[in-house]
């Protein structure tokens, strides 16, 4: 049950924000007549108890942006290789910037650590790779990126229209103004990047203050970033990937098959995969490969590579995390 003081601080942040936003973007269109966002309003109305009129004032003051669709039917450029893809985020400046935000949030990151069991390297470089360590969390108004995507944007309307239901839930729940926070073209949000969704499963109040806040408060952002691992499979003190020596006769066909790890170590061995290194058998993981300047590598991904995946459904974008972390551990001259 929701106290009557966060309500009205909900409420009394809304309207001011509102007041401020009709002077800024009178000149473009807002939802209110929309038909979607009317059907919206009554749900929100019948289904979480929000008030009519303040409903209906709040989509007409969420902005359609045609910028937000154009960028997410932008088609999608060719999938970089990997040698190309790394040099995005393996760079000098990413790995000093690990190092630096290492440094200004260790307590934080060695509480994380040993609560979730995710190593402080894992999570400081998501952070890297998502918003450059809070550096570009992203300039649209997240009611404007959730509600141009809901009402105007047919293919994925359910998923976004479900996000917009989280992120008001989450700002009536967290006492914040629903016009004022900020993120990604797609309404990701803070030092992770989390979708509404995923704040109201994942985001921890780490830092005990009484609200969780991926945008300003580092702490949280870091247990959650943590929580979110943990909860979808981390598994402490195991490795992530390991080198595979492939045989001339091995099966090709089940490379880059499968984000999730339907074999296990022992059966990639039988199929063709070595390991280059000592792993259990009985590990699950896939084998995928990477292009290099020299050719195709192969590698086995274990249960924690595909945990970075369900963050990001990329191979590239875990082996990314995967050797950043590593780089940045190295720059620090090791975790203490």
């Amino acid at each position: 049950m929701k106290t009557g003081a966060v309500v009205l601080k909900w409420t009394s942040g809304l309207l001011v924000g509102m007041g401020l936003a009709l002077a800024a973007c009178a000149q473009e269109p807002g939802h209110g007549d929309n038909a979607d966002a009317q059907k919206f309003v009554e749900y929100m109305v019948q289904e979480h108890q929000f008030d009519r009129n303040e409903m209906q004032e709040l989509m007409r003051n969420a902005k359609r942006k045609d910028s937000i669709l154009k960028a997410i039917k932008r088609p999608a450029e060719k999938a970089k290789p990997w040698y190309q893809y790394k040099k995005l985020f393996l760079t000098p400046q990413s790995i000093a910037g690990g190092v630096d935000f290492w440094d200004k949030n260790a307590e934080a990151l060695a509480e994380a650590e040993k609560k979730y069991g995710v190593p402080a390297e894992v999570i400081v470089a998501i952070i890297g790779v998502e918003t450059r360590y809070g550096g570009n969390m992203g300039g649209y108004r997240v009611l404007d990126a959730l509600s141009t995507l809901a009402f105007n944007y047919p293919r994925r309307s359910e998923f976004f229209t479900k996000e917009l239901e989280n992120y008001l839930l989450l700002t009536r729940d967290q006492g914040m103004d629903p016009l004022a926070l900020k993120g990604s073209y797609a309404g990701a949000m803070g030092y992770g990047q989390f979708m509404p969704s995923s704040y109201r499963a994942y985001a921890v109040d780490f830092s005990e203050d009484g609200k969780v806040d991926i945008w300003t408060n580092t702490t949280d952002a870091i247990g959650s970033v943590a929580n979110y691992l943990a909860r979808h499979g981390w598994k402490p003190g195991e490795p992530t990937t390991v080198l595979a020596n492939p045989r001339p006769n091995a099966d090709m066909t089940i490379v880059n098959d499968t984000l999730q790890p339907e074999w296990t170590v022992g059966e990639l061995a039988e199929k063709g995969f070595n390991a280059t290194s000592q792993v259990a058998p009985e590990m699950p993981a896939i084998v995928f490969s990477l292009q290099t300047e020299q050719g195709k590598q192969y590698w086995l991904g274990l249960n924690n590579f595909s945990t970075i995946t369900t963050y990001n459904r990329s191979r590239l974008y875990a082996m990314a995390v995967n050797e950043l972390a590593q780089e940045i551990v190295k720059a620090r001259g090791g975790k203490s």
